[in-house]
């Protein structure tokens, strides 16, 4: 089993983090008594904590390449797998936004309005590699040209949920906006950054 670091620990749920350059990050929300998963990896006491903290409902992929655990996580817990769904996923108080619909990349956010929880997987992230200066919240480098701000449009968020890295659980309307405000004009800066990271 790999080693994971526990995050994102709040009433509704909690997430966990590999710490390598990806910084990938998956989720666990419970709802109304059941849990959901949100592009799981497996790691050391990921399993012991999802049977404590309820019953699990379904596992959601929101990418297309986030095949990570997710297949295996349904199967062992007997759940569906839902594959980037498109349409109102049965017993969910989720609402589903398309980021991007053509072939390499599908992907959708979810967002929670009873919970005021935005859940992303590539779309947003706080990654270092994503960030510059003193971003808390960035777009996906590859977006950052046309940054998808359709997609998010009348959301206010109290906790971002991010694919890779941390979440944010202050202000994170205000860091959401920033981040779709100033992800063009970012570039440079990012470019720059993601350079740095890689080279440590």
């Amino acid at each position: 089993m790999t080693a994971v670091r526990f995050c994102d620990e709040q009433d509704f749920g909690f997430g966990w983090i590999r710490d390598e350059f990806l910084e990938r990050c998956s989720h666990a929300l419970l709802v109304d008594g059941g849990v959901w998963l949100f592009d799981p990896l497996e790691g050391d006491g990921v399993r012991e904590r999802l049977g404590a903290l309820g019953k699990p409902a379904a596992v959601i992929q929101l990418l297309d390449r986030h095949n990570r655990d997710c297949e295996a996580f349904a199967q062992a817990l007997g759940v569906p797998h839902h594959f980037v769904p498109r349409m109102p996923i049965p017993g969910a108080p989720f609402e589903l936004r398309v980021v991007r619909d053509r072939r390499g990349w599908r992907e959708v956010a979810l967002w929670w309005p009873e919970g005021q929880v935005l859940v992303c997987g590539d779309a947003l992230g706080t990654a270092r590699y994503y960030r510059v200066g003193g971003e808390r919240l960035a777009v996906h480098p590859l977006l950052r040209p046309m940054p998808p701000r359709a997609v998010f449009q009348g959301l206010t968020p109290g906790h971002v949920l991010c694919g890779h890295g941390e979440g944010v659980h202050e202000n994170a309307t205000a860091a959401l906006g920033e981040a779709l405000r100033t992800a063009r004009r970012r570039i440079p800066g990012q470019l720059r950054s993601s350079l740095r990271t890689r080279r440590r």
